[in-house]
């Protein structure tokens, strides 16, 4: 199975009112900008999404909302984070009649997987809906690696077609492609090693602070497919404090409150997490802030 995924793919929020009801309205203009904006695919429900925080139900209808506004502009994947094997098949067999293009999928949540046990979830998950799958690795997180030995147990099923590399071990991408060449499409998954990746091979980065400068982010992937690396570090070195967000517990408060800053979102998340304290709000801020100051102009780089 082939797919022609590639560039830059924002994880986006789940947009939240005060109650923490699901305000749906704000989550679907935030993605239409985000694609008028030139990224080259949407992610929903991911760990910014805060797909665990949602009720069974809640899930579906951001899917359809989602499904609504991509309108087939760009590929629309879900993340899948289910606690069970059964469950994350019930959610891709539905999603799939929603209208997903893809999914992005976790191991099972709350348990702690083996690497055999996670490879079985893939395989089942895999083996019960006909869209292209996608490897979420993330063994800081979620601590189960797979392995290359594990991969080489996944080629055989012909939708997993690609792997999203959080590792934040870059050598993991030249491992990927000296095992399997061009088997698998692999994504950056690690947003302040992004450019190293893209550097190694890596077709796509997945990144949670795309939502808040996307223009930036595209810029930044066109760059270093046209092998221009002297500018997209010019470009690397302004982003990369606020990139640094995205590997702290606290990333989806972090993120949305830069969102918030910019004027894309609401900081509001679902319990049980928090809002940011004062200190950290002024931290974000204090980054926010600099990046906006020191801001660079897309127009020298001659990418349109």
């Amino acid at each position: 199975m082939k797919v022609n995924w590639q560039g830059v793919y924002p994880a986006v929020t789940t947009q939240f009112n005060d109650d923490e009801s699901i305000n749906f309205e704000t989550t679907k203009s935030m993605i239409n900008t985000l694609i008028e904006e030139g990224v080259h695919g949407i992610i929903v429900l991911g760990t910014v999404g805060e797909n665990c925080s949602l009720r069974a139900e809640e899930k579906r209808e951001v899917l359809r909302a989602a499904k609504d506004v991509v309108a087939g502009r760009v590929p629309l994947i879900s993340g899948v984070a289910e606690t069970t094997t059964a469950l994350a098949v019930e959610f891709v067999r539905d999603a799939q009649e929603i209208g997903v293009d893809g999914y992005m999928v976790l191991p099972g949540m709350v348990y702690r997987s083996t690497e055999r046990e996670a490879i079985h979830h893939y395989q089942q998950v895999a083996r019960n809906t006909c869209l292209p799958i996608m490897i979420y690795n993330n063994p800081v997180t979620y601590g189960v690696d797979v392995s290359i030995e594990g991969m080489k147990v996944l080629v055989e099923e012909a939708n997993i077609v690609s792997v999203k590399e959080a590792t934040e071990d870059t050598r993991r991408i030249s491992e990927l492609f000296s095992a399997f060449g061009d088997r698998y499409v692999v994504f950056g998954g690690v947003d302040d090693i992004a450019l190293e990746s893209l550097m190694l091979g890596a077709t796509g980065w997945i990144s949670g602070l795309t939502n808040v400068f996307p223009r930036e982010s595209v810029a930044i992937y066109k760059l270093a497919q046209q092998g221009r690396y002297e500018e997209a570090r010019e470009l690397w070195r302004w982003f990369l404090p606020l990139l640094r967000l995205d590997t702290i517990p606290t990333l989806v408060q972090c993120i949305k409150y830069a969102e918030q800053l910019a004027g894309r979102g609401s900081e509001v998340t679902r319990s049980p997490r928090l809002p940011l304290t004062e200190d950290e709000k002024a931290y974000v801020r204090r980054l926010y802030d600099e990046a906006i100051t020191n801001r660079i102009d897309l127009s020298k780089f001659n990418l349109d």
